[in-house]
């Protein structure tokens, strides 16, 4: 099972929309092994297992970013339903509603990712919190040294191991 799904996979599905981490109903699908009808089937007759903070229908705007901003969701571009964003409580909420060994292996892979990403996110903040401590101990001698390791800890959206950020979707 450790081998299931790479995290790095899993980790390029995350996305950012309204200030969550989310993953969409047809990368879901795919990591599963089910249709997305068969998924959102199984969502529809079990509504009240996703309350809003748990799931959301992206709108048309949305929807059009994703698809222009992902290239492996072009797939959906014609497709006139809207999908599915699932947060990390969602996704674990899958499991118990699609029931196959299958999609619980791959929420145990899902969840190491959203765990995995929680701890980079914290180790940054961290770190950036140790180099403002240092700076205000240490006189302007070594403001280069400061601003050259503050270049090397910012990495440009939608590079590195975090989670990709549709542009204009803020929280």
């Amino acid at each position: 099972m450790k081998g299931l799904i790479p995290l790095e996979i899993i980790e390029n599905k995350i996305l950012m929309i309204r200030g969550h981490r989310v993953m969409l109903d047809r990368d879901l699908a795919e990591l599963y092994e089910v249709s997305t009808k068969a998924l959102n089937q199984a969502v529809k007759r079990n509504l009240e297992s996703f309350p809003e903070d748990f799931m959301f229908t992206l709108n048309l705007t949305e929807k059009t970013e994703v698809v222009t901003n992902c290239d492996h969701l072009k797939a959906i571009k014609y497709s006139p339903q809207l999908p599915y964003a699932f947060t990390e409580q969602g996704v674990a909420m899958l499991s118990s509603v699609l029931k196959s060994k299958r999609a619980r292996q791959v929420n145990v892979q899902i969840m190491r990712a959203f765990v995995k990403l929680r701890e980079l996110l914290s180790t940054h903040k961290d770190m950036a919190r140790k180099l403002e401590t240092l700076e205000k101990k240490y006189d302007a001698q070594f403001k280069s040294v400061f601003d050259a390791i503050r270049a090397l800890m910012s990495v440009p959206p939608d590079t590195g191991p975090g989670p990709k950020t549709v542009p204009g979707f803020k929280p």
